[in-house]
């Protein structure tokens, strides 16, 4: 197996704008495919803006949703692709004929659609339903999955991708800095970001402590390490509607460790040069051949109702 040269960004997308955030997307993709990226990950929701959806009615969000494949940000995507000879990942809201609502996430190439993966614990907006299935497919010889942003939070989610062969698990998110029970979370001030410049050193400590990357500290490296996968992570920076977000976007591989993340207050990204080798000689790896699931497949799949909560969203949104 070939080793693959992937890059994850980071960039600041306008609610709404698809136009804009396609523009993004295809420079982003097209100096990363001057770079030697043969895929490239944008964050949950790239293409339409996230956190601004929790305001929106049915009729509105099937507005912004769109058909997939058969939709005009789809064949962009392709076309995008298909001129920088890239493999691209990217996320939006999805429609179907019946007009039921799903949270995306696509992967292109050149001759069209490879992949797409519903959000299975949507919560932006509640007439999102939630996707019933895992997601596993090949890339370049390789196999991918994918889990968009509380997904990754269910670790039987990523177990399960695992066990389905996936070797590398694209994360797309749109999180941080936002309020939790957990100690130290919280909403970054929105008006440093109006003179980052000036405010750089101060908004990389509130994007790096406990409202941020300490948080994704926790449990992003521990996914990669007990699964023995590399973990694709992408998350956007700057303003997603009225929150602002650290961005933080990352590649870690098999051991827990970073290769490669995002560190400017800017659009960037960052390229990483994925090895076969690591993959069987991980912890994870050895972990996962040690399994005796006859003594907990009756408690992991013992009958449970679904209670999903999410600390900083208001009810009423929900």
């Amino acid at each position: 197996m070939k080793n693959f040269k992937i890059a994850t960004v980071q960039f600041e997308n306008k609610s709404g704008d698809k136009a804009y955030n396609l523009s993004i997307i295809k420079q982003l993709s097209m100096e990363a495919a001057k770079k030697g990226a043969q895929a490239i990950a944008f964050h949950e929701c790239a293409i339409t803006g996230y956190t601004f959806a929790r305001h929106l009615n049915k009729p509105q969000m099937l507005e912004l949703a769109e058909f997939i494949p058969e939709s005009k940000s789809i064949t962009t995507l392709i076309e995008i692709a298909k001129e920088f000879n890239i493999a691209i990942l990217a996320g939006l809201f999805e429609k179907d004929e019946n007009d039921n609502l799903f949270k995306a996430y696509v992967c292109v190439d050149g001759n069209g659609l490879i992949a797409k993966h519903r959000k299975l614990h949507p919560f932006i907006n509640p007439h999102l339903l939630p996707g019933e299935a895992f997601t596993v497919f090949d890339l370049y010889g390789w196999k991918c999955g994918i889990l968009i942003c509380y997904d990754n939070n269910i670790i039987e989610n990523v177990r399960a991708t695992t066990l389905l062969g996936a070797q590398i698990i694209f994360m797309p998110h749109v999180t941080m800095c936002t309020p939790s029970t957990r100690p130290g979370a919280g909403f970054v001030d929105a008006r440093l970001w109006e003179h980052k410049e000036a405010n750089a050193e101060l908004l990389r400590t509130e994007f790096d402590g406990l409202k941020g990357r300490q948080w994704l500290m926790k449990w992003l490296p521990a996914r990669a390490y007990d699964n023995g996968i590399y973990a694709v992570f992408s998350n956007p920076v700057g303003m997603d509607d009225d929150q602002l977000k650290n961005g933080c976007s990352m590649i870690v591989d098999p051991f827990g460790d970073i290769m490669t993340e995002c560190r400017s207050l800017g659009n960037e990204f960052a390229i990483a040069e994925l090895s076969a080798d690591k993959l069987t000689a991980s912890g994870g790896y050895r972990y996962i051949q040690a399994r005796k699931p006859d003594l907990y497949k009756k408690i992991l799949g013992k009958p449970h109702e679904s209670n999903q909560q999410v600390a900083w969203l208001k009810k009423k949104d929900r």
